[in-house]
């Protein structure tokens, strides 16, 4: 992929939360991809919510608050924004999934809108037709 020219890659919240805390579950053909410099690398504010709420759940722990592991995350690999707009709601609310989930369907409209490459080992998402994805295999 990253050898026919650059990729601007959404990274989707898990895949954006292993790539920095938990690298080995980023395979290598995805973590080429991330690392490549011909690569933009984007994040929806919406991940950052996820997260936020993933840690609430107890689905991972953190050794410091939320914002001091959030602006280490961010320094650690740059990233654009890419923001949640009218249009991207708007798609959001067209997307149509067996089981949708507010997240996935605002981070897959993001990718849309935008005109990104989704990475992510969601399956649902992988299904997606109307999104362009980077599997995590």
């Amino acid at each position: 992929m990253g050898a026919r020219g650059s990729v601007k890659i959404l990274l989707d919240t898990h895949i954006w939360i292993w790539a920095f805390m938990r690298p080995e579950k980023v395979s290598r053909r995805l973590r080429r991809e991330l690392d490549s410099p011909r690569n933009e690398l984007f994040l929806s504010p919406v991940s950052v919510w996820e997260a936020h709420r993933a840690l609430r759940a107890k689905r991972f722990g953190l050794k410091v608050p939320f914002q001091t592991w959030l602006a280490e995350a961010m320094a650690a690999r740059p990233m654009t924004a890419a923001p949640f707009t009218f249009d991207v709601a708007a798609e959001a609310a067209a997307l149509v999934m067996p089981q949708p989930d507010p997240g996935d369907l605002f981070i897959a409209a993001t990718a849309i809108v935008h005109g990104l490459t989704l990475a992510t080992a969601d399956e649902q998402l992988l299904a997606c037709r109307a999104v362009k994805t980077i599997p995590n295999t």
